[in-house]
């Protein structure tokens, strides 16, 4: 008995209390750039939901269309401070302002490093983020890879090892998505996320391009801001979101983006679909939103080609509505073969450098982070995520 008590005592006293940093995806928002309208949990406020159960949460709000270089780099700064730096080759491969004015950050953990790591959850395209975040911090970027010349910036020209004790991704199209194209060209959804909180016409929602030189102008009407950046030149190349979310973009980042030994990995599989009678396509399920479902279709019935002229099989058809449910167990299309990926079990002892997948049916791409569902799929998001947290909360410490 009193064995008993010692070992349930030693196991509570062995949990971490590691922040929680959430980024979010493509076209994503931080806190207080929407108004009242959250990018996790919408009307509702799933971050205090978080923090009523004793965690301490970061909210990060990156480059919602750019590269996710550029957005890793931009997290790494807001979390320790500092100005934010992109590398001399990138910025000269792509002409961009290196260390960009208005990109300097106070930090908001600037104790952050090995002996006091941090968990990230991340929705969308924001699970690519925080794994090329793990990328450059454990690994010397060189300004030339023929010479010694190291990158001169603290996260770039440095090893950092240990600093992240898990990455969770949610609905994240680690392997792409067959709809990338129409998500990036048409910027869906977020003329009505602007219109429901109520910030048309005012200085809330940024692109924050500043590395590209691009700025809202001065009394620039919403429309007009928007379709400048559609029409940007960054599209044109391979530093944008709309190549890292497509089928090829994701293989090349998933050619260097492996999972690491000393990162716990989960993600949740999300799908809104199921499979017509008689045939290998999917279409919606009723409760699917009416802004979602279109473009399920489209996913549920269309293959994907990668540049080699491969195509995508009846496996990429049931989707969450923006990404095929296939694509987000983790990475599996890297030259190296994929990453280590299996079911979550909730009596198996975890192990780091492998992925363990959770599936949600029922539940879109917005729904599991709190918009466009109803009631029902609001309220199960917002548990999943309570839950999930606590076993974060249960990972052993870092030694």
């Amino acid at each position: 008995m009193i064995f008993r008590v010692l070992f349930i005592f030693g196991l509570l006293s062995a949990q971490n209390n590691y922040p929680i940093v959430l980024i979010h995806g493509f076209m994503g928002w931080g806190s207080d750039e929407m108004g009242d309208y959250n990018y996790w949990g919408g009307k509702k406020d799933f971050i205090k939901s978080l923090e009523s159960q004793g965690h301490l949460v970061f909210e990060l709000s990156l480059g919602p269309v750019s590269s996710n270089w550029e957005r890793a780099i931009e997290a790494y700064y807001q979390l320790k401070g500092g100005q934010v730096d992109y590398g001399k080759a990138h910025s000269e491969k792509y002409n961009l302002i290196q260390r960009p004015p208005g990109k300097s950050y106070d930090g908001l953990y600037k104790n952050w490093d090995q002996d006091h790591p941090i968990h990230i959850i991340a929705h969308s395209m924001g699970g690519q983020t925080a794994r090329m975040l793990q990328f450059l911090l454990t690994n010397v970027i060189f300004y030339d890879e023929s010479s010694d010349f190291k990158e001169k910036s603290i996260l770039l020209g440095g090893q950092q090892n240990n600093m992240i004790k898990s990455i969770t991704s949610i609905s994240t199209p680690h392997n792409g998505t067959t709809l990338a194209e129409i998500v990036t060209k048409t910027v869906p959804f977020i003329q009505y996320f602007v219109g429901l909180a109520g910030v048309v016409g005012t200085d809330f929602y940024d692109f924050d391009l500043g590395q590209w030189g691009f700025l809202r102008k001065n009394n620039e009407g919403w429309l007009n801001y928007m379709n400048r950046m559609r029409t940007h030149k960054a599209w044109g190349t391979k530093n944008i979101s709309s190549w890292e979310l497509g089928l090829d973009g994701s293989k090349e980042l998933n050619a260097f983006l492996q999972a690491s030994p000393e990162v716990f990995y989960f993600s949740f599989v999300t799908s809104t679909t199921n499979k017509k009678e008689g045939s290998f396509f999917h279409h919606p399920v009723d409760e699917t939103s009416i802004l979602i479902k279109t473009r399920s279709k489209i996913i549920g019935s269309r293959a994907g080609y990668w540049s080699d002229g491969e195509q995508t099989d009846s496996s990429w058809f049931e989707n969450d509505g923006i990404v095929n449910s296939v694509s987000m167990y983790g990475p599996s299309t890297g030259i190296n073969g994929p990453d280590p990926i299996v079911q979550y079990e909730e009596t198996e002892l975890l192990i780091p450098g492998q992925w363990y997948w959770t599936k949600i049916l029922e539940m879109d791409h917005w729904s599991i982070i709190g918009h466009l569902g109803d009631n029902r799929r609001i309220t199960q998001a917002e548990e999943i995520l309570i839950k999930h947290a606590e076993k974060l909360r249960s990972l052993p410490m870092n030694e």
